[in-house]
């Protein structure tokens, strides 16, 4: 959990905004009968225009630019020729890096314009736990506990299972870093946050249960009883008295 310099974080800083706009753009661009293979092609081709550099293209053998998990695949869905149709529910998962400093954001879109209730449960609780999890930062010295029980509270108000599997994690010089941000926890707990430290908060949710499998693709990773998922993350930084959403666009 090094604090970045900086001029680390700036370099953070304009590569978040380029990737918040790329995944506004790709969200827009998720309509019946397109495919993930369509979204990762326009990804590839948005980072290169940006300047950026795709980093999970490659990493640890994995195939694309941009993670695309559907319905009941939660996250690392690996992107597929199959059409999205209407009702679907995808997951955008993309990390960058400008400047060889990494940046990781995620959102979740209904496919077509009236979501069920149940989906507008998922999406809003999903988002909002994010929210209030980045409004638990209150600068240096937060413990990563009170940004988990902020999330879990949140989830938990929208009878929402919490992927206890998954976590966020420490960001910027690589991919994954120290500490683990997990989804749940006991405030006044965990380590300790510095200011300049650099953190992905990926609150990750199911209409089910919170088990989950990897599936025969190696990557794809799916709720075990197929409830669907939804997925948000932000990269945000440590302040001195609060916290900098990277990742908007």
């Amino acid at each position: 959990m090094t604090p970045k310099t900086a001029q680390e974080t700036e370099w953070m800083r304009q590569g978040g905004r380029q990737l918040g706009r790329i995944l506004k753009e790709l969200s827009q661009e998720v309509k019946p009968g397109v495919s993930g293979k369509d979204i990762a092609g326009l990804a590839a081709q948005k980072v290169k225009e940006a300047k950026l550099q795709p980093v999970l293209l490659g990493y640890d053998g994995f195939p694309d630019v941009i993670c695309i998990s559907v319905n009941d695949s939660i996250v690392h869905g690996v992107p597929t020729k199959t059409r999205f149709k209407e009702g679907d529910l995808v997951k955008l998962d993309l990390t960058v890096a400008n400047r060889g400093m990494v940046i990781d954001s995620a959102i979740t879109v209904f496919v077509g314009n009236n979501p069920p209730a149940d989906v507008k449960r998922l999406i809003g609780g999903t988002k909002k736990a994010l929210d209030r999890g980045i409004s638990a930062i209150k600068g240096e010295g937060t413990r990563v506990g009170d940004i988990a029980n902020a999330v879990q509270d949140v989830l938990n108000s929208y009878k929402l299972g919490i992927i206890r599997d998954l976590v966020g994690h420490g960001v910027g010089h690589g991919i994954h870093e120290d500490p683990n941000v997990p989804n749940y926890g006991l405030k006044g707990t965990g380590p300790v946050l510095p200011a300049g430290a650099t953190i992905a908060i990926e609150p990750m949710a199911s209409l089910g249960d919170w088990q989950i499998d990897v599936l025969k693709d190696g990557w794809t990773i799916a709720m075990r009883d197929h409830s669907l998922g939804a997925h948000f993350e932000h990269t945000v930084l440590i302040t001195d008295d609060g916290a900098e959403i990277l990742t908007l666009a």
